[in-house]
């Protein structure tokens, strides 16, 4: 006698109550939630006047939520809903049916619901995947063509760029649809009896094969469907042969055409799984037959096959076989990141002597940058941050300005409000959102002059109306400060700026300005010395959401969990809210589909402040193209110290194909085309209405004027050109030309990249300065010079261009420069000099100047106490010239660092005949080295006393950097400086014949003039 299995336990009606109303809250917290976001998320979109945007993502997101979800939803019902109607109304008795029992009397009464519950879980679960494809669809929908075809199959670019991903997305929820709706068949089908494992007689009923197999069938059919499609994706594969992206040899004579025997086999299986199972055998044997060989045709066809072509056919003779395809991803990559056009221009650089030229140049020498964006930052804030929540940030920018009719770069800051710098009193709601709202002004200095004991010259700056026309001075009497109008702003308030974090909102806008009034600045005394009182001010732009009804109020309230929205005065009924700050983070948001540049920088635009934000569109389904994480590309010394870090995201393909603004008052976006020509950028701009990007016909001419070469760019298309400068397929495949991005030059060891420095000069075949930014490359492997690379804009085009050196030059790279310079016996110990226990030496940008046919190398040297707060100082100037090693000097500025290299040249070219002009043969003599610090003669008379005084000022130095008194310590270098002056004309006198010193002296401050 067969025992029956009791049914399941009934669950009590208190713990259906409890469960049903856990579920109801969750559920109604979720849409709550959801639903604070989309209102405050629309109410952000409106003050921007980006709705276009919200809408059309929302829209696209639902869309697709309901559509996958439905239709999964909808088959996995209906397949399990049929599988229950196909069961057989007998059942066999036996252990295993009477195991099953207790399931089918639990499911039986409320089959319906417990289908339609599974249904509805995976439609959601579907549908949320489904949500998340919204800028595919928005791509397939509008995507147009290239005017590009691909190598092999002459297909526009444009299919593997806007159709295949969605293509291939649609074809993966196919293959899920049908797996589950198999799965679930399978499931009821046991349950109910069409399917046993026990008992006589078949083990599956004719209804249930009929409905597995034809399951199955379609996941065969969906296979071949995924072979055809997997034709065009071999185009996107990585090829382990070469290194590179794209189909080769074996892929294209062997695994195409296997894939292709492959599909049309499939389609056979798939209706040999029909017909066989249900019309002529009705069994499984032939169908399992069918996929059997599919396997097996799978494995052989679509593996042994090609493998045995790359092994016994391509490897033997790799480099001829694969040469066409190598050209191929030479070309793609090249068109693809927009080198297309970057051809090496030859530079001889065989002069190794500086030219006499060096004194008289007005394009390159008079523009060398000495101010470091990076080391400068901390001076910015001594001497311009007014109140310790004001900051500048890790790292300023650089930019130009034309000023009294002449161009030259500026390094800029914007004085931002920093609410991480709040003291404990300060830090308060109310402090943080209503008072201390905004920062104050830009600051900028000519980034070629330094003054004031070896600080900017700052010709825009915090200047109050008491002392707006009065010029400052330090404690020797030099001029450290112009007047405030040298670049005017007109509205210097900052209330969106790079340090607000996400939660760095702002409440605006109030009526009474005794009570509910801002802080502004400081207000000065005559003497523009800050008196300790403040400003106020009252915000009147037109940014910011309106929060004085109570609703609005009730809503942020719920948004940001705050009380203080309901319950202060603070809030009124003119309040405004200003959040999302960050201009990169409302570019993001306003224009989704864009990869925003890791460094916006400010510029002063009819009279206002204004971010500029690249912005990129790009794709990783461009046809043999190389493939690059842009994190990774993009990563250097500043990451993270000043600049954004990208994501991780994989591209082959990438245009700056918008200019992005960001009012820095009333945080306007604006986005201007840049690149006319990209199909991407038309694609997005056709799926949001076809206006969301303005044309670039209505870019102002003075906004233009600001914009830059992208440094994130520029970082990926340097690093692809230490590869794809190479075009020749054979020399690509022997990789024996390839380059590589030196290391930071005085910190090798950290394994970090040299950051390209932007510069206004002018290169060989410019004709004129440009500001570009620029990089040096190495050989692979080596550290002597290869090319510098330069990006630049040419009547408003992006220009890359590549100086390439000869194969055997004799110019050093960067870190082997920073070692020579550093590692002269001269120089280091008059490096020794101005380091200390009490101060440390820092090193700017290193710059690499092509001039005169050969280098001009220009590192500046910063010496920073240790003093508490104290900032680096720019001391000295190291400058080389030729190989790096031969012509040497260490400089209080680049006047005179200039004037002692071309005396170094002249007297060697007294000693040995120069070489002519191209002659790389005969290298020219090195210059008489200096005496030996080492040996030390016996000094009497003026000499003695000159030397006695020089150690004298060295003493004072090194007390005056002890005290942390700073005019004492200029005070003190200039002293020194006389007795380094004194004692070398005392050594002249002494002895004519003696050569000077090659080298500078050792401590000072530089001089003020045009080029130092």
């Amino acid at each position: 006698m067969v025992m029956r299995s009791s049914p399941l336990p009934r669950m009590s009606r208190r713990g259906r109550v409890t469960i049903g109303v856990l579920v109801g809250v969750f559920v109604l917290f979720s849409l709550l939630s959801w639903g604070v976001q989309v209102w405050t998320d629309w109410l952000w979109f409106d003050e921007v006047r980006f709705t276009d945007v919200f809408t059309s993502v929302l829209t696209t997101r639902l869309l697709l939520f309901l559509t996958i979800g439905v239709l999964m939803a909808a088959l996995i019902g209906g397949n399990l809903w049929l599988a229950h109607r196909l069961r057989p109304s007998l059942r066999p008795h036996s252990a295993e049916q009477a195991t099953l029992e207790r399931y089918r009397m639990l499911l039986g009464p409320r089959l319906g619901l417990w289908i339609t519950l599974v249904a509805v879980v995976v439609g959601i679960f579907a549908g949320l995947s489904a949500q998340s494809r919204w800028s595919q669809w928005l791509l397939f929908r509008n995507g147009g063509d290239f005017g590009v075809d691909d190598p092999e199959f002459g297909i526009d670019i444009g299919f593997y760029v806007f159709q295949l991903p969605f293509w291939r997305y649609l074809l993966g929820v196919g293959f899920t649809m049908v797996v589950l709706a198999l799965l679930g068949a399978l499931a009821v089908h046991y349950i109910f009896g069409g399917i046993r494992l026990q008992g006589v007689g078949d083990r599956m009923t004719n209804a249930a094969r009929a409905h597995v197999t034809t399951l199955v069938a379609v996941f065969v059919g969906l296979k071949a469907v995924a072979y055809v499609l997997d034709r065009r994706a071999m185009l996107l594969e990585y090829n382990d042969g070469v290194n590179l992206y794209g189909a080769g040899y074996a892929d294209v004579n062997a695994l195409l055409p296997a894939k292709e025997i492959l599909a049309y086999i499939s389609v056979v299986v798939a209706i040999a799984i029909v017909v066989f199972s249900n019309a002529v055998m009705r069994n499984l044997v032939w169908p399992g037959i069918s996929l059997a060989l599919l396997g097996v045709s799978a494995v052989a066809i679509g593996g042994i096959y090609p493998w045995a072509v790359q092994t016994f056919e391509v490897r033997p003779s790799e480099k001829d076989k694969e040469a066409p395809y190598i050209q191929r991803s030479i070309d793609a990559t090249r068109a693809s990141f927009g080198l297309a056009g970057t051809e090496p221009v030859r530079y001889a650089a065989n002069n190794l002597t500086p030219p006499a030229s060096l004194a008289t140049d007005t394009a390159v020498v008079q523009n060398i940058r000495l101010l470091d964006p990076q080391l400068v930052s901390e001076t910015y804030t001594q001497r311009q941050q007014v109140r310790q929540f004001y900051d500048f940030g890790e790292k300023l920018d650089v930019d130009r300005y034309t000023v009294n009719g002449t161009t030259q770069d500026y390094v800029v800051g914007l004085r931002e409000i920093n609410y991480r710098q709040l003291s404990n009193q300060q830090d308060t709601w109310i402090n943080r959102h209503t008072v201390y709202t905004h920062g104050y002004g830009l600051v900028a200095a000519p980034a070629n002059r330094v003054v004031c004991g070896g600080q900017p010259f700052f010709v825009s700056g915090f200047l109050d109306d008491a002392n707006d026309q009065q010029e400052e001075q330090n404690a020797q009497g030099e001029l450290c400060t112009a007047r405030a109008d040298t670049i005017p702003t007109e509205q210097p308030r900052v209330y969106y700026g790079e340090r607000m974090e996400p939660g760095d909102y702002a409440i605006v806008g109030q009526t009474d300005p005794e009570r509910n009034a801002e802080f502004d600045r400081p207000v000065g005394d005559s003497e523009g010395e800050s008196t300790g009182t403040g400003e106020f001010y009252t915000y009147t732009g037109s940014g910011g959401v309106d929060v004085g009804s109570f609703p609005r109020r009730l809503l942020y309230a719920i948004k940001e969990q705050e009380s203080n929205f309901l319950l202060s005065d603070r809030v009124n009924e003119n309040s405004k809210l200003l959040y999302i700050r960050n201009p990169r983070d409302r570019v993001e948001k306003v224009a989704p589909f864009l990869t925003v540049d890791g460094d916006p920088y400010p510029a002063v635009v009819d009279g206002r402040i204004q971010w500029i934000i690249d912005g990129y569109t790009t794709s990783a389904t461009y046809p043999y193209a190389e493939r690059v994480n842009l994190q990774q590309e993009t990563a250097d010394e500043l990451t993270g110290r000043g600049t954004f870090q990208l994501a991780r995201e994989n591209v082959n393909y990438i245009r700056n194909s918008v200019k992005a603004t960001v009012d820095a008052y009333d945080g306007t976006v604006r986005l201007y085309e840049f690149d006319d020509n990209d199909p991407v950028l038309k694609a997005w701009n056709k799926a949001f209405g076809g206006d969301l990007v303005r044309p670039k016909s209505e870019i102002p001419a003075e906004l233009s004027e600001h914009f830059r070469y992208p440094a994130d760019l520029f970082k990926v298309q340097r690093n692809l050109l230490t590869k794809f400068h190479v075009t020749d397929p054979g020399d690509f495949y022997s990789a024996q030309d390839f380059w590589q991005v030196p290391s930071v030059p005085d910190n090798p060891d950290s394994g970090q990249r040299q950051p390209p420095y932007y510069l206004y000069t002018q290169f060989p075949g410019q004709d004129g300065p440009r500001f570009q930014l620029t990089s040096a490359v190495t050989p692979n492997g080596r550290q002597n010079l290869a090319a510098l690379i330069s990006g630049s804009y040419v009547d408003g085009q992006p220009r890359l261009e590549v100086l390439d050196l000869p194969d055997q030059t004799r110019i050093s790279g960067p870190v082997q420069v920073h070692q020579q310079m550093t590692n002269n016996a001269d120089i280091r110990q008059q490096l020794n000099l101005l380091s200390s226990n009490q101060a440390q030496v820092q090193y700017g940008n290193l710059l690499s100047l092509p001039f005169g046919n050969g280098m001009l190398y220009v590192e500046p040297v910063y010496v920073k106490t240790n003093q508490e707060n104290a900032p680096p100082l720019l001391q000295r100037v190291l400058m080389s010239y030729g190989d790096g090693g031969s012509y040497v000097v260490l400089a209080n500025n680049v006047s005179e660092g200039i004037k002692a290299l071309v005396e170094q040249g002249e007297r060697a070219g007294n000693q040995t005949p120069a070489p002519p002009a191209g002659d790389d043969e005969t290298p020219p003599a090195s210059p008489t080295p200096p005496p030996s610090p080492g040996t030390t003669p016996e000094l009497t008379g003026d000499l003695a006393e000159a030397a006695q005084a020089v150690q004298t000022a060295i003493a004072e130095v090194r007390a005056a950097q002890t005290s942390g008194d700073f005019a004492r310590y200029g005070e003190a270098l200039k002293q020194l400086d006389e007795a380094m002056a004194a004692f070398q004309r005392a050594q002249q006198a002494g002895n004519p014949n003696a050569p000077a010193s090659p080298a500078a002296s050792p401590t000072g401050t530089p001089a003020p003039s045009p080029s130092g």
